[in-house]
């Protein structure tokens, strides 16, 4: 949640839009997941020779 304070805002004003902040729950928010993805990419070969070929095809 993004909140915007103005220049001419009052303390009070700002107090009120941090109270919406604070409140606002936290379960809502998305998780990512990095576990399920763990261990699924199969790579065959030296992983630094196939980072060695990637950064070469830059050039």
């Amino acid at each position: 949640m993004t909140v915007i304070i103005k220049k001419g805002d009052s303390k009070e004003r700002m107090d009120e839009l941090l109270k919406k902040v604070a409140t606002k729950p936290v379960a809502t928010a998305k998780k990512f997941e990095a576990s399920k993805f763990s261990g699924t990419v199969k790579f065959e070969g030296d992983p630094m020779e196939i980072q060695k070929k990637l950064r070469d095809e830059w050039e």
